[in-house]
Formats: C-alpha cells, structure tokens, sequence
C-alpha cells in the first residue's frame, strides 16, 4: 500500500505488516512503523481501537509495567496431563477424531501467537513425546504431584517454582478439544489491555435449578419462581464455567489460588464448550470436534483424489492358504460401499498394491477405480498421479498400513491408518480408525473424507466469535 510507510530490519515484519494493512488492521496513511512498534502492535493489543492506536499500546505498557516490572511480561500456556487418568487411561493421548486430546489444544495454543511458551506437565514418557510432536515443551512433573489426590493448584505451583520467569499463565485444559486460537487471543487481550488478575472461560445455560434434599423432603428452586416460569426466549440464562481455560498471575499462584483480584470470564458458544471426562463423552466428543474443533492455521481443501493401501487398509493383513498354495484375503463389504460413494461424489479414488493379487483386481473392478501392482515405490506412483490430475498433495487422501505407506501418509493432505496400523504408518496418521484392516476402516476413513469436504467447502463462511 502506497500510502503506508514502513521502516523494519526484517523482512517477515514487514510482510505482516502489508498483511495487517490489506486486512483493513491498519488504515491510518502516513505512518511511520518501526519494527517494534509493530511488534508490540501484533503481541500485546489484536482488534484495538484504530483511532488511538499509540495511546492503546502505551496505556498497556504503562499497566504491564506497573503490574509485573516489565514492559512485556512472559505470559506462557500450561496442559496439565497427568498419565493416570482413571475415568479413560492414557485419556490425554487417546485420538480423538484421528489427533491425539492433547494435541487439539496444544495446536490451539501455538497458533494463538500470545504465548511466549506453551508447555506440558506430564508424569508420562508417552504423553511427554507426543507433546513434544506438536511443539511443546515438556515439564516433568515430580511424583508428589502426580498422585490421584493431587490438585491442579499444586501442580501449577511446582512448574511456577521451576519457572519463575513467568508472570502470566494459561491453563488451557487438555479434555477441551474446541478451543481456538481465537478465544485464547481474546483472553489474552483481556488479561494485557483490561489489567484482569484471574479470567476464566463460560458458556451460557438455560437451564432451571432445583434444591437437592433426602427422599421424602420438599424441594424448592435455586434459579426461578415456579409461578412466573419464564419462557427461554424471555430469559438470559446463566454463566456456567466449562472448563476449557483458566488465565491468571503468578501472584495469584503464589497466593494459593486461581481465581482472584480483578476477576473477569469470556463467554464461548455451546458449540465449543466440549469437556471430556468419561468414556460416554468420547463419541459425543468426536462428533463436536469434528464440525467445531481448531483444524489448523492451514486452510483446507477437498481431497480430489482418495489412495487406498490394498495390503492391511483394504484387505486384513492376514492372508489365508489352502492345501494346495492358493491364498484367500477377505474384505468388507461396507468398505466397498464407502469408496463407491466418494466415486459417485465425483472424487478419483485409486488402489495402490505391492503385491500382484486376482483378489485385489476383482476388488477393483468392483468398484470401477485404478488399480496399481505390484509396487515398489508407492510415493513415486501417488506422486505421478496427483501430477497427471493437476492436484497438490493438499488435495490427496490416503490411508495405508505399514512402513512402506508412511512418505504417501506424511505428504498427504488427508491422511489415515487402521487401528491395527504398524508404526511409523501410524506415527505419522492423523485419522485413526478405531476399526482393524479389512474390518471397516476403510469405510471409517471415507467418511472422515466426506466431513473434510465439507468443511472445506464451509471454509470461507464467516465463523461467529
């Protein structure tokens, strides 16, 4: 933009800021933008009032530094994700729609660009790699802390002690799989701008409370006069916490409590309040995410072309032999069906074999797609494919089994394995099925494709905040 003047040493600042000014962030003509007035700009105040930029940011440092003795005080997201879970073992790491819990979150956390660490305190050497998979750093947390007993206050406290450099925290909780980017930014904004000391997340809820008594004993109402019983519409409701995340100092930390000083909340929609405790709330869960949850900063798009691994995806790994050498594989039949309904939605699927098997091309025929033989290089043949379509590897699915399908998985832009998937195929697998090879993870895996398309197609529809 012609009428902007920028001045910085470093070309990414400026490319922000041309971003930030063709989003309509910055209109104001004529300014003169220094690498660390932009700097501030973007960390410390997102969405402030463009008529009195300047005075916005120097207000918050003007508090910061009253509040913390510095002009940018450390402000760090903290996971909790203790590996003794006794409601769902391992809960933290079980995927959940394809991503490990813990990932969600952490995926949340990164993308918000408002902390200067994220970190994950875990007893666990799984879930410690995991996270770290996704960019966290790992705080191991001692056994004192790790106890069924143990409370999320203690646990806090140790990492405080361990990092005294903090003086903001996050505590964004792992079993909240909806959170984005977004509410995290408004939080922070919050936390910086408004001065609040404790700030925590709620959902809205219309619902009518009763008193608890003994069997026998007359209740009454807590929330609502029986006599003037309001409609929904004629009424706000209430603020529930829902426990997707808790901002506070480390003051408040250090004063034995999470919640205090000036204390503030912001209110997320129902459809992101997802909070998983039991194994009830898993499938309830996957669903939610699935239409709700962060996928990544990355914009999606639909898969046109669907690789499926015949050995282990398609078929069962297990192969059968008759007295006189003949082999047998079995399939499913509802995995038929599924590859069958992404051709009818005009999506190219394909099968790709190392093996050369009449199971296999009857298999194909059946469902009227490409079948490669005998392949050695799986990666180079998917390569070939997606070339002579005019597609990126963004728009490629593929689901396989074993090591030799792990490049095609990493590369693909929708990828997936059966449950009972070899490593690293299944390292590198973002949709998991919970079905075995030949057993319908196939049909798992297509309709994970037909959610993806749909949510691509969705994309640029404006999402309320």
């Amino acid at each position: 933009n012609k009428n902007i003047l920028y001045h910085t040493q470093d070309p990414g600042y400026e490319i922000g800021l041309l971003s930030a000014v063709s989003r309509g962030e910055v209109t104001k003509p004529h300014r003169y933008f220094t690498l660390q007035f932009w700097a501030k700009f973007h960390r410390f105040v997102p969405n402030v009032d463009k008529s009195n930029m300047d005075g916005d940011i120097a207000a918050v440092e003007d508090r910061c530094m009253q509040r913390f003795g510095k002009k940018q005080p450390h402000r760090s997201c903290l996971v909790l994700a203790r590996g003794g879970s006794k409601g769902i073992p391992l809960k933290n790491i079980k995927p959940l729609a394809g991503t490990p819990l813990v990932g969600w979150v952490l995926r949340a956390a990164i993308d918000s660009e408002v902390f200067d660490s994220v970190w994950v305190s875990t007893d666990h050497d799984e879930i410690a790699a995991v996270s770290s998979e996704f960019g966290a750093k790992v705080h191991r947390r001692s056994p004192e802390v790790s106890r069924d007993a143990s409370t999320s206050l203690e646990t806090i406290q140790e990492f405080v002690r361990a990092h005294p450099e903090v003086d903001i925290f996050a505590n964004v909780q792992a079993t909240a799989p909806c959170v984005h980017p977004f509410h995290l930014r408004k939080a922070m904004k919050a936390m910086m701008a408004d001065g609040f000391d404790s700030l925590f997340a709620v959902v809205r809820r219309h619902a009518f409370r009763w008193k608890e008594v003994k069997e026998g004993n007359v209740t009454e109402p807590l929330n609502l006069n029986p006599a003037k019983r309001p409609r929904r519409q004629d009424w706000d409701g209430e603020l529930i916490e829902n426990g997707s995340f808790y901002f506070f100092t480390k003051d408040l930390v250090q004063k034995g409590v999470l919640q205090g000083g000036k204390v503030g909340y912001l209110e997320m929609a129902a459809e992101y309040s997802v909070d998983i405790d039991i194994d009830i709330d898993w499938p309830i869960a996957e669903q939610r995410v699935l239409r709700f949850g962060y996928f990544g900063k990355e914009k999606r798009q639909a898969p046109c072309l669907v690789v499926v691994s015949a050995e282990g995806a398609l078929t069962e790994a297990q192969v059968h032999l008759s007295p006189t050498g003949e082999e047998f594989r079995s399939f499913n039949v509802h995995d038929i069906n599924g590859m069958k309904q992404l051709a009818n939605r005009n999506v190219e699927v394909r099968i790709i074999s190392e093996d050369e098997s009449e199971v296999h091309r009857q298999l194909a025929a059946k469902i009227g797609c490409k079948l490669e033989e005998g392949c050695t290089d799986k990666l180079a043949v998917v390569d070939s494919w997606r070339k002579d379509l005019g597609l990126d590897w963004l728009q490629v699915a593929y689901i396989g089994s074993d090591a030799s399908d792990s490049e095609c998985i990493k590369k693909a832009g929708v990828n997936g394995c059966p449950v009972d998937a070899q490593y690293p195929a299944k390292n590198y697998s973002r949709f998991v099925s919970k079905r075995r090879g030949g057993q319908g993870a196939i049909r798992e895996f297509c309709e994970h494709v037909e959610i993806t398309i749909e949510k691509a197609n969705n994309e640029n529809k404006p999402r309320p905040e």
